[in-house]
């Protein structure tokens, strides 16, 4: 990154503090994305795309997330030497500042690759790969000083078992806050002992359909009580409905709106979301503020197609906000986001012009993507 980089942590900034912001592992894909399809292809034929682009997906989508709001963010994951790898591997560390110090390299083993078409409003994708050829905590080793970690709790190492040694109860004893999602049960079990693993979080940020599935309960507000009684801070999204959450640490209880934006593509829409909500809980915002820039946050990703190309940072933000206040209060709607947002003033006046916008990444050298900038 360059000297514009707005950095949103900088008055919590010491000579002995934590070396990242935010460490986390997973797997990355090679993600091709093909837009403006007339139609899907169906069996035995061919469909040409208007658009095309590739860039780092899986955990990368959640590592650029972060790395683009300013957050110093570092990924341990597995990349082949493939030239997939080597292209994922140079979008990550040098145009998107994400360190990999902690990341490996393998011959023997190729690139997951995921290609996605968007059509319609929404996307089908076909995924193939493997799994990684050594575990993430055999991997990692001691993690890093960070601030935050950010997990899945439908990862295979789970988390908070007694005498275990997973990286992130590691990370844990280290002082770092532990941030948990996790992804769609795709058996249909919701097996409740995946919540238990809570216990070693601080935070949870499921959407409203895995939060009432792993409760049992059938409203989002109920899993979200049911949530708080087992996490510190429980969050749980809810679509066009917004987000609500609970923050027993500061006995805050919040909910917002979802901002009105027509939705091109939701790839990678959690990743943003938790991205805005660990920045707003390490700068020690006020729950509704944390909500709120999350959302907007999640809302502006959704504009662009993409994946991690379409993660906003803060010229994005800034961009948007202050279109926001062009617009003034013309009706309810704009009054509220005026209302809801006026603490972006004491933020955007210190990004500077060029801070950080989208980037694209593509194998192709030029992103061919519609609504990419």
């Amino acid at each position: 990154m360059t000297d514009s980089t707005y950095d949103p942590l900088a008055r919590l900034r010491t000579p002995d503090e934590p070396e990242f912001d935010v460490f986390l592992s997973g797997m990355v894909f090679l993600d091709i994305v093909f837009t403006g399809l007339r139609s899907m292809p169906t069996a035995g034929t061919e469909i040409w795309a208007d658009g095309m682009g590739s860039c780092p997906g899986g955990i990368a989508n959640l590592a650029i997330a972060t790395s683009r709001l300013g957050l110093r963010t570092s990924l341990a994951a597995a990349f082949s030497t493939d030239a997939y790898g080597d292209f994922c591997w140079r979008t990550l560390a040098e145009q998107e500042s994400v360190d990999l110090s902690r990341s490996r390299r393998f011959d023997d083993w190729h690139s997951p690759v995921t290609v996605s078409m968007a059509h319609a409003g929404d996307r089908s994708m076909v995924t193939h790969g493997h799994d990684a050829p050594i575990s993430a905590s055999e991997m990692i080793g001691e993690p890093p000083r960070t601030r935050a970690v950010m997990v899945d709790l439908a990862a295979p190492e789970r988390i908070g078992v007694p005498g275990g040694v997973a990286w992130p109860d590691r990370a844990s004893d280290g002082g770092s806050l532990v941030f948990a999602d996790v992804g769609w049960d795709a058996s249909g079990e919701w097996d409740p002992a995946v919540l238990r693993q809570l216990a070693a979080c601080h935070a949870f940020m499921p959407n409203a359909v895995e939060a009432m599935a792993y409760t049992r309960t059938e409203h989002a507000r109920d899993a979200l009580y049911v949530l708080a009684d087992l996490v510190p801070l429980a969050v749980v999204t809810n679509g066009a409905e917004g987000a609500m959450a609970i923050d027993s640490t500061t006995g805050e209880e919040a909910q917002v709106g979802a901002l009105q934006t027509a939705a091109l593509d939701p790839t990678g829409a959690g990743d943003v979301f938790g991205a805005g909500m660990v920045l707003g809980t390490l700068a020690g915002w006020p729950l509704p503020h944390r909500l709120a820039f999350a959302s907007a946050c999640s809302a502006l990703s959704v504009q662009q197609f993409g994946g991690s190309l379409a993660a906003p940072g803060w010229g994005d933000l800034a961009d948007w906000w202050h279109g926001v206040r062009r617009v003034g209060a013309v009706d309810a709607y704009h009054a509220s986001l005026l209302r809801r947002y006026a603490f972006l003033d004491d933020l955007m006046p210190h990004a500077p012009v060029n801070a950080v916008r989208r980037a694209a990444a593509t194998i192709a050298r030029q992103a061919d993507v519609h609504g990419v900038d």
